[in-house]
């Protein structure tokens, strides 16, 4: 039986979220192993090419791929110069990432 391609997609994506929802639980007590789950799900997602969900991929680091935890593995501060904007710094590597905040 082959199993068409968007059964394989949505298969993915709930892996994807599965493996992320480990990553979330594992992050306190061993970093490690909630990097590896979020290495699997980037596989996951470059192999079946789904996008992984905003929410989710913003709490990956860009430069070393290690999963973004406050408090543990990252560092969040609200930034009031230039524009609002929240500033997230990767405690593996220091990357920093910067994202608006709207303007209600």
């Amino acid at each position: 039986m082959r199993l068409n391609r968007a059964h394989i997609r949505d298969l993915a994506r709930q892996r994807i979220e599965r493996l992320f929802a480990f990553a979330n639980q594992a992050v306190k007590s061993d970093p490690g192993l909630a990097n590896r789950y979020v290495e699997l799900a980037l596989r996951i997602s470059m192999r079946t090419r789904v996008r992984i969900p905003r929410e989710l991929k913003r709490s990956v680091c860009r430069e070393c791929k290690a999963y973004l935890y406050p408090g543990i593995t990252s560092r969040v501060r609200v930034r009031a110069r230039r524009s609002p904007h929240v500033s997230v710094t990767c405690l593996n590597c220091g990357a920093v990432r910067r994202y608006l905040l709207d303007r209600d």
